[in-house]
């Protein structure tokens, strides 16, 4: 990480403690909760929903207690079916649309929101964040006052801590983003030097990558994408976006025409009974914990969706391989109707899409799984009387014969000895560290690579497993 970014990331988070403290949408396991706002004392969102023509259930409180950060609370038992929240559509913000030409401080922002690229959407919407909360008298003034000062995201650690995540697809998602705005900052300055203040999209206000950050960030924790709503433009929902996550919700959101206009609603609603005391909580997605630590800051205890990036390489399988014992391995050297199946996978060619996951719902990734049941084969025949996806699939039990499922595996367990042998410390002297007195940023970072390490584990385990079945079975069979 070049120096520049360190430095970005440090005076970031310090800058932000004058006028922006860190808010996790929050877990019970994380240390401490950070529920300042925006400015010290906003008005209750609540009420202001109501006023504006939207719905909160009369038992619904806003919480910012120890045992579930600021969110949702049932103040009393509230019953399945319950309508919690209604948004008419007036109360969302979005980004409507890139469309539009001409002058004024609307198509300044629609010109620097082109700039964007499409993966870090939430910076378009970030954009249009910034230009209401520096509008005087905006509309949605109420909600973004009560928006977190800072977000506790890995743009905002320290560059110590950043590297104290110990696992390079993250590493490499953080670097993109503060380099995007950095760079970001040099454009946007560029492009309002000399814009008059009637055209200023930001009124005349400086913004810089720290406010940049904030917005981004603000965008990416909290915004949601909802068919038919605006075109499936992402937006930011007031009050709605203080659920916590759950991947066993008691709510979920829907959307709702009026029956006497087209007007959309936006409800959550209560699919299980809610007992007093009780977070309200909505899934925000089957995801890895990489997005939950770089979208939202936190990570997911045992989360099923986890998973660990590999880079697709015939020297590395090769070399796990030869590590789990099986002679003379050639996958660096794949025979023509080997390649052929190779690249129907996207494994091999000009389009080859190399990056390969082990973990989350699959354990293996069916593409790996395939090209290793095919690479070890010998016979084509044998080969080509199964389909992609019978060769994919983990519950289709040694399709190719036992002794080519059994190297597969060992092949596989190898690859998770390899992955572990990159992360510099072990899950004992994390767990170790962790008793220590640590920041915040320092304990989530530990934290992740703890999941990370113990989810290779379990794939590990899981397979070594059904090593031992199959040797059972073959055993049994001869």
């Amino acid at each position: 990480m070049g120096t520049s970014k360190v430095v970005m990331l440090i005076a970031t988070r310090d800058s932000f403690r004058n006028s922006t403290a860190t808010h996790l949408r929050s877990l019970k396991f994380v240390s401490s909760y950070h529920t300042t706002r925006l400015v010290p004392q906003p008005p209750d969102l609540i009420h202001w929903v109501r006023q504006e023509g939207g719905f909160v259930h009369q038992d619904l409180r806003i919480s910012g207690g120890v045992s579930h950060g600021l969110g949702l609370v049932a103040s009393r038992e509230i019953p399945i079916g319950s309508d919690l929240i209604v948004l008419p559509s007036r109360i969302p913000l979005c980004f409507q649309s890139l469309d539009s030409d001409g002058d004024g401080p609307d198509s300044l922002l629609v010109q620097l929101a082109r700039r964007v690229p499409e993966e870090l959407w939430a910076m378009r919407l970030g954009l249009r964040l910034l230009q209401e909360r520096a509008t005087v008298g905006s509309y949605w003034w109420p909600y973004i006052s009560n928006l977190p000062e800072a977000f506790s995201i890995p743009i905002f650690f320290p560059g110590e801590d950043i590297q104290n995540l110990q696992y390079a697809p993250v590493l490499h998602q953080v670097n993109k983003r503060c380099r995007f705005l950095l760079d970001f900052e040099k454009e946007v300055k560029i492009a309002l030097e000399n814009v008059a203040y009637k055209n200023h999209p930001f009124g005349g206000q400086d913004v810089n990558a720290s406010s940049l950050g904030w917005a981004m960030s603000a965008v990416s924790s909290r915004a949601f994408r909802l068919h038919g709503l605006h075109n499936d433009v992402p937006m930011m929902l007031p009050l709605i976006d203080m659920c916590n996550h759950s991947f066993h919700p008691n709510a979920q959101i829907i959307q709702e025409q009026g029956i006497s206009n087209s007007r959309m609603l936006v409800k959550v609603v209560a699919e299980k009974l809610i007992e007093q005391g009780d977070p309200v909580m909505l899934n925000y997605g089957h995801l890895s914990n990489d997005f939950f630590l770089l979208d939202y800051g936190f990570v997911i205890p045992s989360n099923p969706h986890d998973y660990v990036e590999l880079k697709y390489d015939g020297g590395l399988l090769d070399a796990a391989s030869m590590a789990a014992g099986i002679a003379s391995p050639k996958f660096s050297s794949p025979t023509k109707w080997q390649q052929e199946i190779l690249s129907q996978l996207s494994l091999h060619g000009d389009r080859a899409l190399l990056k390969v996951t082990l973990g989350g719902t699959e354990l293996v990734e069916g593409r790996l799984l395939a090209a290793l049941r095919v690479l070890l084969a010998t016979e084509a025949e044998t080969v080509q009387k199964h389909g992609l996806d019978t060769l994919k699939s983990l519950s289709a039990e040694a399709p190719l014969g036992v002794a080519n499922e059994i190297s597969a595996f060992r092949t596989i367990i190898a690859l998770c000895v390899i992955a572990l042998g990159h992360f510099p410390t072990k899950i004992m002297e994390d767990q170790s560290l962790l008793r220590e007195d640590l920041s915040s940023s320092r304990k989530l970072a530990i934290l992740f690579r703890i999941e990370k390490k113990t989810m290779i584990i379990d794939v590990m385990k899981d397979l070594t497993k059904r090593v031992k079945l199959l040797q059972s079975k073959h055993k049994t069979t001869a």
